[in-house]
């Protein structure tokens, strides 16, 4: 298994969540990685990706001013701090690696983590 995430969970609105990706190194050091979702009946959504070199982040309309994408190479782990969470955030969220960023989509996956469900309900 080349990408784990954890972290999900259910929490109230407003409320807020970190969810974690651990990477092989050899897919940290070499890939752009980034957060997926999808929620029951829609397609997937590219929620956030970072460029590795640049450090530059991307974020969907949705999230942002909310959501906040960060690694840390000492661990080969990607986050996901999730603040101000609201029902519409409801959904499987999935890490994933590949090519590069395309705004908040990572393009050209090669890998992809299991999941990891979060749901935002009172």
């Amino acid at each position: 298994v080349q990408l784990v995430e954890s972290g999900g969970g259910m929490v109230q609105p407003g409320g807020s969540l970190r969810l974690s990706c651990a990477a092989s190194g050899s897919i940290y050091s070499n890939y752009r990685m980034g957060w997926f979702r999808q929620a029951p009946g829609k397609e997937r959504e590219g929620v956030s990706c970072i460029n590795r070199s640049t450090g530059s982040t991307y974020y969907a309309d949705s999230v942002k001013g909310r959501f906040t994408i960060s690694r840390d190479s000492a661990t080969n782990t990607l986050y996901l701090q999730m603040n101000g969470l609201k029902p519409e955030d409801t959904a499987m969220y999935f890490c994933a690696a590949g090519g590069g960023c395309s705004g908040s989509r990572v393009r050209g996956v090669y890998y992809w983590g299991q999941g990891t469900q979060v749901t935002v309900s009172s």
